[in-house]
């Protein structure tokens, strides 16, 4: 595969934290919204990513408040959440934290009433009757027809508005195999002279990494879940990470989560799907190769399944949420330690241990520097010990020292991971 483009460098060592802002606060604005920024950037997120900014269609709306994802105007602010002031300003504010953004892109289909359908009909397809239509069954959007030139430039120009007004730094493209690839091409081509941007696909069809720079791990969810349930064990989860390794082109990497708006909704929490493995599998997400996302509430942790047409905003409590020393730990790991930062330079090691197919152990390396992760991938408590490994290290999560050698055996609940850097 020949890529083309030149990921933007901070993206390898980053995380990625999904927002909803229809339900991330109880005014579900981006000006509430701008109130957890200081805490978000303590814990360590380096993009955001907003669901769909644009304003709903009111024809063939679901629910009360409609789908995100049924555009009625690209260049435009659902008025649901604010302004495009605002929506600049909360940008602004998430740049001096260090923080990047990127917006929600849905190329593939409209709302049934976007303006489009009134300016230039010919920009969706249609069938024999002259009547828009989708391809999917979605009945509250229409399809784009991406042999009309002129659309192509429109859709182009509209993505352009948002680098250019608002100053975001990419896009997460949705169901991007949808859309043919040479329009991907034909728009990072246009867009990344404007600014040098980063490019997320919602698709694990590989051939669209020769645009963007990172794609979804579907395989690995739907893996994870067989193993839950015991379909499958831990071999082959070890042969699907080591295909990702040979399988992803250099300066690209796959997406790992265990939610995002999608799961939570239609299909369940992380609790409801993983159960107490939820944890070991957010350790993974953000210690191998790859861009770990984190869904609005998993840090506090969220056990609601979020209404996805209309309010049902996250109960935040009072006080910190309890896992945000958790990802904290993690997240800053990544952004600190030299074998994290290196990215596709410092590929996952497997290292062998004691305990067989209960536990998984790899080591990530950048000179004489190591990140150790170690999963119990049971329910049953293990004293694992690492033949290969020796030398001191520090428990990143709770910061004690360990000083190991072949010999050292070391305790671990089930269901629990163990992160040693040195």
């Amino acid at each position: 595969m020949q890529r083309r483009f030149t990921p933007v460098p901070w993206f390898s060592h980053a995380s990625l934290y999904e927002v909803n802002i229809r339900q991330y606060t109880p005014e579900g604005t981006f000006n509430a919204f701008a109130r957890h920024l200081p805490r978000l950037a303590d814990m360590g997120i380096q993009i955001l990513w907003f669901m769909p900014v644009t304003p709903i269609s009111q024809q063939g709306r679901k629910g009360e408040l409609g789908s995100y994802y049924a555009c009625s105007d690209y260049v435009a602010t659902n008025p649901e959440f604010g302004s495009l002031e605002d929506f600049k300003a909360m940008v602004s504010q998430a740049h001096a934290l260090g923080m990047k953004v990127i917006i929600d892109w849905v190329a593939n289909h409209t709302g049934l009433d976007h303006v489009w359908t009134q300016t230039s009909p010919g920009f969706y397809k249609q069938n024999a009757d002259g009547k828009f239509y989708d391809t999917h069954g979605w009945d509250d959007v229409i399809d784009l027809n991406y042999y009309d030139q002129p659309m192509r430039q429109a859709m182009i120009d509209a993505m352009a508005f948002w680098v250019r007004e608002a100053g975001i730094d990419g896009f997460r493209c949705d169901m991007a195999h949808l859309v043919p690839r040479d329009f991907w091409q034909q728009a990072r081509t246009s867009l990344d002279p404007l600014k040098h941007l980063f490019w997320l696909a919602e698709t694990e069809d590989l051939h669209y990494l020769e645009v963007f720079d990172c794609c979804y791990a579907w395989r690995w969810m739907h893996l994870t879940e067989k193993f839950i349930k015991g379909d499958v064990d831990t071999r082959s989860l070890v042969e699907l990470l080591n295909s990702y390794e040979k399988e992803f082109p250099y300066n690209t990497c796959p997406l790992f989560f265990t939610s995002n708006h999608d799961e939570n909704s239609w299909n369940g929490t992380e609790y409801e799907k993983y159960g107490d493995a939820a944890h070991i599998l957010a350790v993974l997400s953000c210690t191998w190769d790859g861009l770990p996302l984190i869904y609005s509430g998993q840090e506090l942790p969220n056990h609601k399944r979020l209404k996805f047409f209309d309010r049902d905003p996250i109960e935040w409590g009072s006080g910190q949420p309890a896992l945000h020393d958790f990802y904290k730990a993690l997240l800053q790991l990544r952004l600190r330690h030299p074998a994290l930062q290196a990215g596709r330079d410092a590929n996952p090691q497997w290292l062998s241990t004691n305990a067989g197919g209960a536990a998984l152990a790899w080591v990530r390396k950048a000179g004489d520097r190591r990140v150790i992760t170690i999963l119990n991938c049971s329910k049953d408590l293990l004293l694992l010990q690492l033949p290969g490994v020796s030398g001191l290290f520090t428990n990143i999560f709770d910061g004690t020292v360990h000083s190991l050698d072949p010999e050292t055996a070391l305790p671990l609940d089930g269901w629990q991971a163990l992160v040693l850097a040195d």
